[in-house]
């Protein structure tokens, strides 16, 4: 395994961050935050889960109301609640689909943050069973990580095994990571 330090670009920075702090201040001020947070994890795991509701909401071909009705009909259909729905619409009406995911991610950060709570990116080759995240907990409280929320990302890259990031440090045991390692201490071998 690899620990490395980089620098944390993106996930939750900039206009996701935005985004996620305006529907979590929404949420807050309405009464209803539990149940938006809720809905905001199953929304994110549905997504997770579809390659074909990662696809469509990455094409930038869509138009305003393609994206409209999509979004609408994904929301009645998943049963969410008002504030989820009008604010995927405010992102459908903004072009910024594809960064519902990213969103996503950062209303649960800010959460988590909240709580006091460090977020740990996950990425893995495969999606993880309940044994495999509960190890993983574990092994995150043996260094020193004892109260941490996860988002969980499947990225076939990878291989095998998994990256995780907390902050600015990342762990890495997947295969890919142990090939570019391996290919690099060959290129100083040479």
């Amino acid at each position: 395994m690899t620990v490395t330090q980089v620098p944390q670009v993106g996930q939750t920075g900039g206009l996701a961050q935005r985004y996620a702090r305006a529907l979590y201040d929404l949420a807050s001020e309405q009464g209803n935050l539990p149940d938006v947070l809720g809905e905001v994890e199953a929304l994110r795991a549905a997504i997770s889960e579809s390659d074909d509701l990662r696809k469509f909401l990455a094409d930038a071909r869509i138009d305003i109301r393609q994206g409209q009705t999509v979004s609408n009909v994904l929301m009645s259909k998943l049963g969410f609640g008002d504030v989820l729905r009008r604010f995927v619409g405010v992102v459908a009406d903004n072009r910024r689909l594809p960064d519902l995911a990213s969103i996503l991610d950062g209303v649960l950060a800010l959460d988590s943050a909240l709580r006091g709570e460090v977020v740990a990116e996950v990425r893995s080759a495969q999606p993880l069973n309940d044994t495999q995240r509960s190890q993983l907990q574990a092994r995150l409280a043996e260094a020193g990580y004892s109260r941490v929320s996860m988002t969980e990302h499947t990225d076939a890259a990878l291989l095998g095994g998994m990256t995780v990031r907390i902050g600015s440090t990342l762990f890495d045991t997947s295969i890919a990571g142990r090939l570019t390692r391996l290919q690099n201490a060959m290129k100083g071998a040479a």
